[in-house]
Order: structure tokens, then sequence, then C-alpha cells
């Protein structure tokens, strides 16, 4: 192993219920290093209320951006004022800009000006700028992520494989060389486990799981491995969400399993596993 290594996890806000300065105080308890959350957009006071959070309890960022609208030219615009915005903040640099980047009916030509932005603003900024792999995003399904990749060496990404396993109804047995493709251009993970029927299992540390936890571990050997050798930083999130990712009871809609514990729980198993 390469002495430079080093393995960061962080902790996502989403689910929780509390200020950002609770929120960080409760990622710091855990032993997370960091958070991963949406960059505030021009909301001075949540910058503020942010990165007071982030210096008071000593933790790391990645942020989020994405655009929303349905018109390729206003989506891209919105989603290149955040990123911009995000990686050339003048008050902490992020390990890295994670993006909900296009949408799955945009064309190949409309998503591919998201990631050519997103290559210059890297070089620009040094800030790791990656696509995630998301349902409803450009990276959607395996197959089409490997169009971009073939088409555009210099992409990265944000590994999310669950939402692909949700996608392709499978653990990907019938995509391998496509999924190694994508492995090779991953700089940072979402460690969530899916399934065939959907992108999160009610609770990873149950026995009926253990072939999709045991395939996904396999998936996040291979980009370890890699940045070990490297000398490289190896960044995860864990991301177990709440309701309705969260499955739930009928009519009280109260959830299976214990959110925060289930992240937790992932963190530990990382650092075991990667440290």
């Amino acid at each position: 192993m390469n002495k430079t290594y080093e393995l960061i996890v962080l902790a996502t806000n989403w689910g929780f219920e509390g200020t950002t300065d609770q929120f960080c105080a409760a990622a710091k308890k855990e032993g997370y290093d960091g958070i991963e959350i949406w960059w505030p957009g021009d909301d001075q006071k949540a910058q503020q209320e942010l990165f007071a959070a982030l210096e008071k309890h000593n933790l790391q960022v990645g942020f989020l951006c994405a655009g929303w609208q349905t018109d390729p030219r206003e989506h891209f615009n919105t989603f290149r004022s955040a990123v911009d915005a995000a990686s050339e903040n003048r008050f902490r640099k992020p390990l890295y800009v994670n993006c909900h980047s296009g949408k799955d009916f945009f064309s190949f030509d409309q998503n591919r000006m998201f990631i050519e932005h997103t290559i210059a603003q890297s070089k620009k900024t040094g800030i790791p700028i990656c696509h995630e792999t998301h349902r409803g995003r450009m990276m959607f399904a395996a197959n089409i992520c490997r169009q971009f990749i073939e088409k555009l060496p210099e992409l990265k990404l944000t590994f999310d494989v669950s939402h692909w396993c949700n996608v392709h109804e499978s653990l990907l047995a019938d995509q391998q060389e496509t999924v190694s493709m994508a492995l090779d251009k991953v700089e940072h993970i979402h460690a969530r486990i899916g399934h065939a029927e959907g992108p999160q299992v009610n609770d990873p540390r149950a026995p009926e799981w253990n072939e999709a936890v045991s395939q996904h571990f396999g998936w996040w050997d291979k980009v370890v491995d890699r940045k070990k050798k490297t000398g490289e930083r190896m960044t995860f999130l864990t991301e177990f969400g709440p309701a309705d990712y969260m499955p739930t009871l009928p009519y009280t809609r109260q959830a299976l399993s214990d959110q925060w514990a289930i992240n937790v729980h992932m963190m530990q198993l990382l650092r075991k596993r990667y440290q």
C-alpha cells in the first residue's frame, strides 16, 4: 500500500431532523471524518451556519450540486452556477463536488456539456468533480454510462451502484465488462446496498442480504485497491436513506430499520475493511 493512501468516511444529513450544528455534532460523535451536503446556493445564512459548524466540529465536506429544469440549457445554467460556486467558495475547500448531472431524457450531446464543464472546472480548481450513477440522471444505467466513458475519458464518477442494480433488476452479472470500465473512473463512493428490486435493502445486517452486501463490497474493493496502489484519497459516503427509501410498514409509514444506526454500521465496516 502506498503510504499516501487516505480513507475518509462521510455522513449524510438526508433524513436528519435537527440543525446543521446538531448534525455535525452527531457525525463527529460517531467518528465520521466529515459530511456530504447540498451546496447551500445563495443562502448566505445557510452558508454561514454550515461553515461555522464544520469549523466547530473539525469536519471535512463534500458538496452535492444539481439542476432540475426540464429545459436542458436552463438546467445546465443552474448546474454550472452551483458547481462553480461550490468549488470556488472562499470558506472551505471541499474534498470533492458530487453532481446529480443532467437528466435521463436529455440527449447525449445535451448531457455531454455537463461533463465537459466539470472537467474544465476540476482542472481550474484542483477539486475532483464527479458524476453520480443515479436514476433519473444522465448516468442512470450502466450501458448509458459506458457511452460517456468511451467518448469522454476524463470523466470521473461517484459510484452509487445500488441504482444500477434497481434499473437492471440484477446484481449486474451480465454487464461485468461495463461495470469494470466504470470502476476505473470512480473517485467517490456512496455506500448503500441495493438489490434487483430496489435501491436500498431494508437492513444490510440481515442475513438474507448477504449476497447483495458481498457483491457491493466486491465492487468497492476494486476501487480501493486502485487507490491504495496509487496512494490517493478514497472517500465514502454512508447513504442509507429515510422513508420512502427505507421500506416502511403500511398505513403508519413506520421505518423498518434505524437509518442512522445502519449508516454508522456501514461506516464501521468501511473502516475495518479499508483503513
